[in-house]
């Protein structure tokens, strides 16, 4: 009852005072804007502007969009992750292999061989971004198996977000990239995928973005991320715990 009453509490002051959340809109160059609404035109993105009025960029330049950053304490209770160990093991391993068992299970299986990553990972993401479309489109822009924005599908030299084998390839390759920054944390990788590389290093670890943290959790209730090899005389590995 106490919880209860807690959380009743919390939920009217975060109505009642809290401010209307907005959009983040995340630039190629690194440059953060909030958005009171955003639509994909063509391949312009419109951005609504707090207050009124609007104004549309080149899709291309957009390297992601993350849905209402939180704002109150409250918010954070049912939104803390799991814990998990520094020392996972996310490259590739033949005992590791998708999950699901779709018709793409040996695109993931070739292209994480092909880049050192752990094959269950990649099956597990696909399914939170596109849930197995090839040809899905986002509200967003993003686009294919592995949902890339337009701008990170062009540094990846990706010309067709819906083949399914050009897609998964180059986001198997950006979650080598994302392995290789943030030492094989699970946590991180994901949240990098899902918010960028520069909100995970502004807030030291998954940020606190509603949408994000229900991404890394929907995915880690899915796959569990191997435990590496503890090096020869070192105590045991703890495992992640909530």
């Amino acid at each position: 009852m106490n919880r209860l009453f807690l959380l009743v509490v919390c939920l009217a002051a975060s109505l009642a005072s809290r401010p209307a959340l907005a959009d983040l809109v995340v630039f190629d160059d690194g440059r953060v804007v909030k958005a009171a609404s955003y639509k994909v035109v063509e391949e312009e993105l419109e951005i609504g502007v707090p207050g009124g009025g609007s104004y549309r960029v080149d899709l291309s330049r957009v390297e992601r969009i993350v849905e209402d950053e939180i704002a109150e304490a409250c918010d954070q209770t049912d939104a803390t992750l799991p814990r998990l160990a520094q020392n996972y093991d996310l490259s590739y391993r033949a005992d590791r292999k998708p999950l699901f068992n779709t018709a793409y299970d040996q695109i993931i299986a070739a292209e994480s061989r092909r880049y050192g990553v752990d094959a269950s990972m990649v099956s597990a993401l696909i399914r939170a971004e596109s849930n197995y479309e090839p040809r899905a489109v986002s509200r967003k822009g993003a686009r294919g198996l592995m949902q890339l924005m337009p701008a990170t599908a062009r540094r990846l030299s990706l010309d067709s977000p819906f083949d399914p084998v050009a897609n998964v390839r180059a986001g198997v390759r950006y979650l080598k990239e994302l392995m290789d920054r943030f030492d094989h944390r699970p946590d991180l990788v994901l949240a990098a995928y899902n918010a960028g590389e520069n909100a995970v290093e502004s807030y030291g670890g998954v940020p606190p973005y509603r949408e994000t943290q229900g991404y890394v959790k929907r995915i880690l209730s899915w796959w569990t991320p191997a435990v590496a090899a503890a090096p020869a005389g070192a105590g045991p590995i703890v495992k992640a715990s909530s």
